[in-house]
């Protein structure tokens, strides 16, 4: 039985015990409409620092603040009562030392109801990972393509192909070790994700990786295609919503323009 097939809430626990079982669905969403249809169908729901970029415009994930996290976290959970609510920290709010970590994450845990946050890193954070575990506040860690790095790495490019490969596995382990309850393998090649679903004890969720993980997460605006100019290889649109949306606002502009709209229907005649 999946965790999606009942009512009961989910915790990190139940995710950690879904290794090598049904398989763990995860989107990355941030408002409450969009929360409530995933509450059904999901078992976690990821409020992502994408969202600087998918509802803000921002160029990177690293002009994030905890700020909008917490408003973005906060719209999250009151559609979402069942799906474990993950909050990402952003970018500058935890790497300074684990202290900061836990300030950060207790401040964003307390004002959102989150059960779990999500960091970015591999060996250099478990220390940190470890701080927060054993002060009950569940981790999901983040390896392979990070984001909030990817200045440092040199942009949007597949991790762990070459020598490269060990790096990336030793960070699987490392957040494992640290006592994170699931990693995201994000853009790796398909060999690799396998490979470290298979060493892990730990649940994998895959973005760009493989269907061989133990979970699998998606952007809902990317899986929605409301984007027409963005889409990486690892995204399948299921449907096409920004089209729409912009052939309804044409629709719109063209009626009130040519006075169709409002039509009888949409105005308030005087009672008789």
């Amino acid at each position: 039985m999946s965790a999606s097939s009942n009512s009961k809430p989910i915790s990190a626990k139940t995710i950690l015990q879904m290794k090598g079982k049904d398989p763990i669905v995860c989107l990355a969403a941030y408002t409450t409409p969009i929360a409530k249809m995933a509450n059904v169908h999901c078992d976690m729901i990821l409020v992502g620092d994408s969202v600087g970029m998918v509802l803000h415009g921002l160029p990177s994930t690293q002009g994030v603040s905890v700020d909008m996290m917490v408003m973005h976290g906060q719209a999250v959970r009151r559609g979402a009562d069942r799906a474990l609510v993950v909050v990402d920290m952003p970018f500058g709010s935890y790497e300074a030392s684990p202290e900061q970590a836990f300030e950060t994450a207790s401040y964003i845990m307390q004002e959102t109801d989150c059960s779990a946050i999500k960091l970015e890193g591999g060996t250099h954070m478990a220390e940190t990972i470890d701080f927060l575990t054993t002060r009950g506040i569940p981790v999901m860690a983040h390896v392979g393509l990070t984001p909030q790095s990817v200045k440092g790495i040199g942009g949007y490019a597949v991790q762990g192909r070459g020598e490269d490969r060990q790096r990336v596995l030793d960070d699987a382990k490392a957040v494992q070790d640290a006592g994170a309850f699931c990693v995201v393998l994000e853009m790796v090649t398909e060999e690799l994700a396998n490979e470290a679903t298979a060493l892990l004890d730990i649940p994998t969720i895959g973005i760009g990786a493989s269907n061989q993980c133990d979970g699998q997460v998606l952007v809902v605006d990317d899986m929605l295609g409301m984007f027409q100019d963005f889409k990486p290889k690892f995204v399948k649109r299921y449907a096409h919503l920004g089209q729409a949306a912009e052939k309804a606002i044409a629709e719109f502009a063209d009626e009130v323009r040519d006075r169709t709209f409002p039509a009888a229907d949409h105005v308030y005649p005087d009672k008789k």
